[in-house]
C-alpha cells in the first residue's frame, strides 16, 4: 500500500510529515526502554511482510501486518513503521523519500486507531470474543490504510478517484487474511507469552483519568 513518489500533491506530503513527525514523537515517548526489542521484532516483521506486493497503479497490494503491529506496540508503532518504511525506501525502492511521511501515516495510524478500540478486548476472558477482536483490528486496520491511501489520492486531484476506488477494492481480500493472521497471532500469544500482550484498555491506559480512579 505504498504510494509512489512524483504522485501526490506538496500540501498532501506536507501535511503526511506532519503528522508522521508528531506520531513518531508520540510513538518515542511511550516506547520504554525494555519494549525496544519487541518493536524492533515487530518492525522487521511488518518489513518482510510487505516485501512481495502486486503494483496497483500508484500504489500496491501486500500483507501489511500493521493491525498486529498496534496491538502489540500502541503509539510505538509509528517510529517502528517508520524505520520499516524508510528501509524499504532505500534498499528496494517501495514508497520513496518525499512519500515516506504519508505513507507512515498510511500505515501507522490505523494500527494506533485499532490499538484504542480493541487493545482492552483482547484481554476478554472469553477466548472467542478475544479472538474476533484481533479479527476485526487486523481487517478494520487494513481498511482504514487502504481509505487513507484513497483521501490521500483525492485530495491530489480529481483524476485519482478511480484508482483509489480500485485500491480499496483490491485490499477486501488482504483484509480477511490480515484478519485472519492477527487472530492466530493474539491467541497463540494468550497461551505461550501473554506477556507480550499489551496491559490495560487501549490508549486510556495509564492515563490521569484511569489512574486516579484505582
Amino acid at each position: 500500500m505504498h504510494i509512489s513518489e512524483g504522485v501526490l500533491s506538496g500540501p498532501v506530503l506536507a501535511s503526511g510529515i506532519a503528522l508522521a513527525i508528531a506520531g513518531t514523537a508520540i510513538g518515542l515517548k511511550k516506547l520504554d526502554y525494555d519494549r525496544i526489542p519487541k518493536a524492533a521484532i515487530l518492525s522487521s516483521a511488518f518489513f518482510v511482510a510487505s516485501l512481495i506486493h502486486v503494483p496497483i497503479g500508484p500504489s500496491s497490494v501486500h500483507l501489511i501486518l500493521n493491525g498486529i503491529v498496534g496491538l502489540l506496540l500502541g503509539w510505538a508503532a509509528f517510529p517502528a513503521i517508520l524505520v520499516a518504511l524508510l528501509l524499504q525506501g532505500i534498499l528496494f525502492q517501495f514508497g520513496g523519500i518525499t512519500t515516506l511521511g504519508v505513507n507512515t501515516v498510511i500505515m501507522a495510524l490505523p494500527a494506533v486507531i485499532c490499538y484504542g478500540l480493541f487493545g482492552g478486548l483482547i484481554h476478554h476472558r472469553n477466548a472467542v470474543m478475544a479472538t474476533c477482536a484481533a479479527f476485526v483490528c487486523g481487517a478494520l486496520s487494513v481498511f482504514l490504510s487502504g481509505l487513507i491511501v484513497a483521501l490521500s489520492l483525492m485530495f491530489t486531484g480529481e483524476g485519482f478517484s478511480e484508482v483509489a476506488t480500485a485500491v480499496v477494492i483490491a485490499h477486501l481480500p488482504v483484509m480477511i487474511i490480515e484478519g485472519v493472521i492477527s487472530a492466530f497471532c493474539i491467541r497463540f500469544l494468550k497461551k505461550v507469552q501473554p506477556e507480550m500482550l499489551p496491559s490495560g484498555s487501549g490508549l486510556l491506559h495509564n492515563s490521569p483519568l484511569q489512574t486516579s480512579g484505582k
